[in-house]
């Protein structure tokens, strides 16, 4: 399946067992006032489907965004993510003037031992209802009991049988 991301707006492709990079999704989603972006774990079909689309490296250790069909790894990624949120974080953008080999040994080097300051998980983050329109997602899953049903009016009879 290909993207359209023109209506998708920006595209953010991140480790998905990486604490620090599930912090920094939730971050993003605190800060995106204008509600800029979707997010896809490098390891879900989207994510796979996105890096062969977009002939992205399996091995890349960054984050990846997605704007306009262009790809941005590394900390030019990352500063082109900071210039979309909200102030005072877009202000962020104005290290771009660093020059990006400085910048990206300093991600590169952060990059390498992430999982050793900040730990991994055993499988992808799994959002929120709230945040889940957020997400691309890989084939639809089926709902959740909770979500089949409003929570109000619903009357469960003796052994749990309607």
């Amino acid at each position: 399946m290909l993207y359209n991301f023109y209506r998708m707006g920006l595209i953010v492709l991140f480790d998905g067992v990486c604490n620090f990079c599930s912090d920094s999704v939730n971050f993003i989603i605190r800060h995106d006032s204008a509600d800029r972006f979707k997010f896809a774990p490098l390891q879900s079909e989207a994510g796979r489907e996105l890096r062969v689309q977009y002939e992205i490296a399996d091995d890349l250790n960054s984050l990846v965004l997605i704007e306009d069909s262009k790809v941005f790894t590394r900390s030019t990624g990352a500063l082109k993510i900071a210039k979309s949120l909200d102030a005072p974080w877009s202000f962020a953008y104005y290290l771009i003037h660093i020059p990006a080999p400085i910048r990206d040994f300093f991600y590169s080097l952060f990059a390498k031992y992430r999982y050793r300051f900040f730990g991994k998980k055993e499988v992808c983050m799994v959002p929120t209802p709230g945040v889940r329109a957020k997400f691309l997602s890989d084939p639809p899953a089926p709902l959740l009991p909770e979500e089949r049903w409003p929570k109000a009016g619903v009357v469960e009879a003796a052994g749990g049988q309607l």
